[in-house]
């Protein structure tokens, strides 16, 4: 009898040992799903999951985000984020906005990146994440060809209309040197330059290769690009949201593969007719005293 209550004792407390390992097994494993799923609660795993990137542009850039002949989007920016997304193997949805929108939809989560002409700065850096400059440019003018809109320096921006979005660093220039800033939301190019060659507005402050490409795009405009104003150099890059570390170090590395291989250089030539994926070799004015 004596054994018989020993062997059953022993049996149970085997069982309390088994029971205490499965439960001290399954708060690792619990453990372990968390740290798995905070590993991979990121936007990079989440377009991964979904199999589809959304990318916020305008739609209305000469040579960067445009519609071509056959009616197609297309561009610089537009056939850069392609690429990418293709050597991600994601789908890429594309969400046309104002350039003024598209920092906000980021920070609300609405889009995943933006791809327009967008310039790095110290400021945006602050708010949000870029990836390496993916196109490398200037800042020029758009004047009247007649009369040069009456601008032979930045300085005599001081009391003119200035085309441009409320919020781009273009408008910025202006403004810092005494210009009134006129904004049209997510007009089209030929908008904001027909202002200027009928003289609602004077002047757009805007990238050089944009402004050249919009200026040949309406031969019958009075309009030029400032024969001799070159200034404010930039740069160009893919914004995300703050903190998105493993996005941005993914679009990185295939930007990195782009460049290695020519593809960056080829889509640049292709929209710009230069390689306006490599720093630019012109003299270029820098501009003291604004807070970008």
């Amino acid at each position: 009898m004596r054994m018989k209550k020993t062997l059953m004792l022993l049996l149970f407390a085997v069982f309390l040992l088994a029971a205490c390992g499965t439960e001290q097994d399954n708060e690792t494993d619990t453990q372990g799903g968390e740290d798995e799923t905070t590993q991979g609660d990121d936007l990079w795993s989440e377009i991964e999951a979904s199999g589809e990137i959304t990318v916020a542009t305008s739609g209305t850039l000469i040579n960067a985000s445009y519609y071509d002949d056959q009616d197609q989007l297309t561009g610089y920016d537009v056939e850069v984020i392609r690429e990418i997304a293709d050597r991600l193997n994601v789908e890429v949805q594309f969400e046309e906005m104002s350039i003024d929108s598209m920092l906000p939809a980021i920070d609300s989560g609405r889009i995943d990146l933006a791809a327009n002409d967008i310039e790095a700065t110290d400021n945006r850096k602050q708010q949000f994440n870029f990836s390496e400059p993916y196109k490398y440019s200037y800042s020029t003018m758009v004047v009247r060809e007649s009369d040069y809109s009456g601008i032979h320096s930045l300085e005599d921006l001081d009391g003119k209309k200035a085309g441009g979005g409320a919020t781009t660093i273009y408008s910025q220039i202006a403004e810092h040197y005494g210009a009134e800033v006129v904004t049209y939301g997510n007009a089209n190019n030929e908008a904001y330059l027909r202002d200027v060659s009928t003289g609602r507005t004077d002047v757009i402050v805007n990238d050089y290769y944009l402004s050249t490409f919009g200026v040949a795009a309406f031969p019958d405009f009075d309009i030029m690009i400032h024969p001799d104003l070159k200034f404010h150099p930039t740069e160009q890059a893919i914004v995300m949201k703050k903190d998105e570390d493993r996005l941005t170090e993914v679009i990185n590395e295939v930007l990195e593969e782009m460049r290695a291989d020519g593809t960056l250089s080829e889509l640049a030539i292709q929209f710009y007719e230069e390689d306006a994926s490599e720093p630019t070799t012109e003299d270029v004015e820098e501009i003291e005293g604004l807070d970008l």
